[in-house]
């Protein structure tokens, strides 16, 4: 079993930052490929990046080179850095953990991008 708790989310201006971070709890978080997600109002859930057990990321386009996925295994965290926020940004962040067949979501975080 993993709990996962999000935070860091808020309003920021176009153009700024934020940094994500997502605290796990329970056994053998290194061995679980980590994840976030995020959902848009009237939106489905969509994937932002991934990252494996050993630290091979994946982005999707729409945030290549303005996101970073990182992963601490020693504090069972994961991050997400977030540059160059677009309005089109602005979303319910999830963290996910996977492997195999199981799954486990978090709570989220409300990520506000406006002027």
């Amino acid at each position: 079993q993993v709990q996962l708790v999000e935070s860091g989310g808020g309003l920021v201006q176009p153009g700024g930052s934020l940094r994500l971070s997502c605290a796990a709890s329970g056994s053998f978080f290194s061995i679980y490929a980590m994840g976030w997600y995020r959902q848009a109002p009237g939106k489905q859930r969509e994937l932002v990046a991934t990252i494996t057990s050993v630290g091979v990321p994946n982005y999707a386009d729409s945030v290549k080179g303005r996101f970073t996925i990182s992963r601490d295994n020693a504090k069972k965290t994961v991050y997400l850095q977030m540059n160059s926020l677009k309005r089109e940004d602005t979303a319910v962040y999830y963290c996910n953990a996977a492997r195999l067949n199981l799954q486990y979501w978090g709570q989220g975080t409300q990520v506000t991008v406006s002027s």
